[in-house]
């Protein structure tokens, strides 16, 4: 059985966890995934804080396994959403979109584990100076917002930068990627598009019969003139967005053809305005199946990988 510091810090059985997918990590999903014996993991990005507290009720209900809570530093009433968790039983929260260090004593406080995610070195090891128990580095192959470094370049040099564990995330589908993440000096691992073929993932079936139609050149990033780049799976509003922004059109403009569109996506399948967030990998994901599944799948799928890695010695 795969054991990795990652597994005693969180309490969890396997070293992988769900990510917080804005307005898809739902407690659905996040509960059939710690149920499994991974980290499942709520969104808090919309800032509901409402939504965000029946979330965190129904996964109390749904699962007595260590869950965790994904919070964008950047998004709306954060100090709000930092309180609730904080209140809630949730054992670990992620956090994207800048340095959590102003929220660091109320979580740690409250016996949370606090794990950043980052996309370089420096933010790595800014985040371990302000007391994070670990650190998510995340590669550019990764669904939603990216960075520049990919998950091959990036994971050895943040693994070399700090002496927290490291969870590699991004271009992560199977236990190929898995043992691939291992072998480059990671504890364990986030994985997102997957999770996206569960079949407690709420999302449109517009969006869940693209994701498993997609290939290996179906994703495209945009937002890179606007400074926070994004990769989607093909569409008319990511070809119309790739376009502008070689365009003479405003900054201002260019960022309100997106409002919204990820919602479209998820909620309404509306394939001409929405916004079909998936990481590179996404043409190795076609198949539904429970979330129960993927992780077994998954996990045994590493552990045959690493034993047949040995064929290579002499």
């Amino acid at each position: 059985m795969i054991c990795t510091p990652i597994c005693e810090l969180c309490g969890i059985e396997y070293p992988v966890f769900q990510g917080g997918m804005a307005h898809i990590s739902d407690a659905r999903l996040a509960a059939a995934v710690s149920n499994a014996g991974g980290l499942g993991i709520i969104t808090s990005a919309s800032g509901d804080v409402r939504w965000l507290k029946e979330q965190l009720s129904l996964m109390d209900s749904l699962t007595d396994k260590p869950y965790g809570v994904n919070v964008m530093l950047l998004g709306r009433n954060v100090e709000e959403v930092a309180e609730a968790v904080a209140e809630s039983k949730a054992a670990v929260v992620t956090t994207g979109a800048g340095n959590p260090s102003k929220f660091m004593k109320l979580w740690k406080g409250a016996g949370i584990i606090v794990i950043p995610v980052v996309a370089s070195c420096a933010m790595a090891r800014l985040v371990e100076r302000s007391g994070a128990d670990a650190v998510i580095a995340e590669g550019c192959e990764s669904g939603g917002h990216v960075g520049e470094a990919t998950t091959m370049a990036l994971i050895p040099q943040v693994c070399d930068a700090v002496d927290i564990p490291v969870i590699a995330a991004g271009g992560i589908a199977d236990g190929r990627g898995v043992a691939a993440a291992f072998m480059l000096g990671a504890d364990g691992v986030q994985i997102g598009t997957r999770f996206l073929s569960a079949k407690e993932c709420s999302i449109s079936e517009a969006y869940k019969e693209r994701l498993l139609k997609a290939n290996d050149t179906s994703t495209i990033v945009t937002g890179k003139r606007l400074g926070h780049p994004v990769r989607s799976i093909k569409s008319p509003l990511s070809r119309n967005l790739a376009k502008a922004e070689y365009s003479d059109i405003s900054d201002e403009e260019l960022d309100k053809m997106a409002v919204g569109s990820l919602k479209a996506a998820v909620a309404d399948g509306d394939i001409q305005h929405g916004c079909f967030l998936a990481g590179q990998i996404v043409g190795l994901v076609n198949k539904e199946q429970t979330a129960g599944e993927i992780v077994d799948e998954i996990v045994k799928d590493t552990e045959r990988v690493l034993k047949e890695a040995q064929k290579w010695e002499r």
